[in-house]
């Protein structure tokens, strides 16, 4: 159960992410198409659906902070808030909204003590259907306004840019449940993923084949992030020797079933060294979209800790999505939410030298993703120092 205890107000205004990018979340209204908003509001009540199935979901992190039920049942409210200020603004001229204390209405709803399996579907079908209503805005009708009770001046499309910015936020807040509710995501859809994936990308074969260049054919790797196995069967039938290792239990047990051995493997926690080969340094390290799941502020001993355990004049190859900040999504061959974390190049340039690399080349791609736009890629080569 949740802690008790009054949570800190937040009194900030925060209509300024209308006008630059949250530092926070890394949302950046002045891309957010307004014909976009339902389809983001709804995948976002997704992921909430996704964590309220998670244990521990009512223990706040600390004193004075909501745990991510309290957060949910706020959420729930804010698609309801929103859902009358909208038809407000649809339906009458220049409208003036009510105030609300959502510190207030926490108390007095005691979002302390709802039922995690409850809030979940309640908050999809509010999500859905202020969805629904943003959906039906006439062309004409996105430039309506309405007045908040501290005299902030909203029309219909900035209206939906700071609904949108408040709830993809919290999920922000709520990051500290990414790792286990991505981990479980591939774990729920392990086979859907080897069979969408077991075809190598050209560019993906491009970057293995260039890789191999660079450590050799006779070389020991680490892979980090192995999924079903489709790079290291790659990689061996060329020659190379490969520790394959996951995170996630699913994909561990596909590739022992299918003989080949295997390691449960945490890069930020376990021990990494080669116990095969006496602990040996490993030639290369191979990480093909597997860190992107990694919480910035751990990606840097990450990169230390997969240095520490390669030789000198070893490859390190990974790739990332290229962008700002981080967030969750339900895409492609896995029908559950993954929390993302994009880079760009400058940045991590600066990780992987501090962590012991030598940045030798960086290339950019592009894929198009199931039922998704395009997304662009950072796939990195560098050299142990």
């Amino acid at each position: 159960m949740t802690t008790a205890g009054p949570i800190t107000p937040d009194t900030k205004d925060w209509t300024w992410v209308l006008d630059r990018p949250c530092p926070e979340c890394g949302y950046d209204a002045a891309t957010v198409a307004v014909a976009d908003l339902a389809h983001r509001i709804r995948a976002n009540a997704v992921v909430w659906l996704a964590l309220m199935g998670e244990p521990d979901v009512d223990v706040r992190p600390e004193a004075g902070v909501w745990s991510p039920l309290e957060y949910a049942c706020h959420v729930h409210d804010v698609h309801q808030v929103f859902h009358e200020r909208l038809t407000a603004m649809m339906t009458e001229h220049e409208p003036h909204f009510a105030n609300w204390d959502q510190d207030t209405t926490a108390v007095e709803r005691r979002y302390d003590q709802q039922v995690p399996a409850i809030v979940g579907p309640t908050l999809v079908a509010s999500a859905y259907a202020v969805g629904d209503l943003y959906a039906s805005v006439p062309d004409d009708d996105w430039g309506r306004k309405g007045i908040r009770s501290d005299g902030s001046v909203f029309n219909i499309a900035s209206l939906g840019r700071y609904h949108l910015h408040d709830i993809e936020h919290h999920l922000h807040d709520v990051a500290t449940m990414a790792e286990r509710v991505t981990i479980g995501a591939y774990d729920a859809y392990a086979g859907e993923y080897a069979s969408g994936t077991s075809a190598m990308p050209d560019e993906v074969t491009h970057n293995l084949n260039h890789f191999v260049d660079l450590v050799g054919t006779e070389a020991r790797v680490l892979e980090i992030g192995s999924g079903p196995g489709r790079d290291a069967a790659a990689l061996e039938q060329i020659g190379l020797s490969v520790r394959r290792t996951d995170i996630t239990p699913a994909f561990v047990h596909q590739l022992r079933a299918a003989g080949h051995p295997a390691d449960q493997l945490d890069p930020l926690r376990d021990d990494l060294t080669d116990t095969l080969r006496g602990g040996a340094p490993y030639d290369g390290v191979w990480a093909n979209a597997s860190l992107l799941h990694v919480a910035r502020e751990a990606l840097p001993e990450v990169l230390a800790r997969l240095a520490a355990v390669t030789r000198s004049g070893g490859t390190l190859h990974l790739t990332l999505k290229e962008g700002d900040g981080a967030g969750w999504s339900v895409h492609g061959h896995v029908g559950a939410p993954r929390f993302f974390t994009y880079w760009r190049e400058d940045p991590l340039r600066a990780h992987l030298t501090r962590a012991g690399w030598v940045v030798d080349d960086v290339r950019r791609g592009d894929s198009t993703p199931v039922d998704r736009p395009s997304e662009s890629w950072l796939a990195i080569f560098a050299t142990r120092a």
